[in-house]
């Protein structure tokens, strides 16, 4: 498919970008070869492919749900400048 000047700059307007004169040969030849692509893309024969997820046919290895570390509530906050009923206190950033 073969986009003229004209259309370019249609195209153009609409996608709110500003191009000169001299740049509209150069953006319908590009526009041009993606529609030829996308257009040769559209016939290739896809029925008997299965759709899927990710190109490769892996399962994830997930690890164990299991706790594997400590408890570390009290060395926290004990580093906190200011803690109450088990909370950290930060100051009030919002009236």
């Amino acid at each position: 498919m073969s986009l003229d000047s004209d259309q370019v700059l249609k195209i153009a307007h609409l996608a709110r970008l500003s191009i000169s004169e001299s740049e509209t040969g150069q953006y319908a030849s590009d526009l041009s070869n993606i529609l030829d692509l996308v257009e040769t893309m559209n016939t290739a024969q896809v029925d008997a492919i299965t759709p899927m997820a990710h190109p490769l046919n892996m399962n994830q290895r997930l690890r164990l749900d299991k706790v594997t570390e400590n408890d570390q509530r009290d060395q926290l906050m004990d580093n906190a400048p200011a803690s109450a009923d088990e909370l950290f206190m930060v100051p009030k950033v919002i009236e």
